[in-house]
């Protein structure tokens, strides 16, 4: 049974960084596809980066595109998720999934598709002031 544990949530200023930490213990040996999703208050999840397990190949939504960086250290089975220029609307609950890509192909073509991640996190709190 794959765990996965996110960490290093917390205050941010407008314009600010904060780096978000997922450990990852427990996949197989396949394309195994790491994503960052987040949850406003009062909305719906929505995914905002993920990368590959074969080629490393990185995916991001439009809103965090150029301001969000998805990285792994594989040596400490942690994939990192770097935000950069935080705006008021990046508070929210920041949680760090994976699974097991059976068909990377097809899956390329909607890379963060929630409904794919069957590991998930408890999520980390980010907040940012204005």
């Amino acid at each position: 049974q794959a765990q996965v544990k996110e960490s290093g949530g917390g205050l941010a200023q407008a314009g600010g960084s904060v780096r978000l930490s997922c450990v990852v213990s427990g996949l197989g040996r396949g394309d195994n596809v790491i994503g960052w999703f987040r949850q406003a208050p009062g909305k719906e999840r929505e995914g905002g980066s993920c990368m590959t397990g074969s080629d490393e190949s990185t995916y991001y939504t439009a809103s965090v595109k150029g301001r969000f960086t998805i990285s792994k250290d594989y040596a400490r089975n942690t994939v990192y998720l770097q935000m950069n220029n935080l705006k008021p609307e990046d508070k929210g609950v920041y949680y760090c999934a994976a699974y097991e890509s059976l068909d990377p192909i097809r899956d390329v073509s909607s890379p963060l598709a929630q409904w794919r991640f069957y590991y998930w996190g408890q999520g980390t709190q980010v907040t940012v002031s204005s």
